[in-house]
């Protein structure tokens, strides 16, 4: 799991129907301070987040299809899986 911003979003009428109703959208990767932390890449939306919001992402194709759709064999590589309230680090 990752950390990352949501900068943006796709728009994609026509989706395969394992992705139908579902959200793409952009996501930064950042460090728990908020700072970017790797390139831009696409994810599945699960948790119906919103630009701006940190979020918890999956990046590995399993975890990523099963979380956002709930079916096995969804081709995805990203997918958003929690919206984060706070970060509290200690030390």
């Amino acid at each position: 799991m990752l950390l990352a911003k949501v900068i943006g979003n796709v728009v994609a009428t026509q989706k395969n129907d394992r992705y139908e109703g579902s959200r793409i959208m952009v996501v930064q990767p950042v460090n728990p301070d908020g700072t970017a932390a790797g390139e831009e890449m696409l994810a599945l939306d699960s948790v119906d987040a919103g630009i701006g919001d940190t979020v918890v992402i999956v990046r590995e194709g399993w975890s990523a299809s099963t979380a956002a759709t709930g079916k096995l064999g969804a081709a995805i590589d990203t997918a958003i899986i929690g919206v984060v309230d706070t970060i509290e680090e200690t030390a």
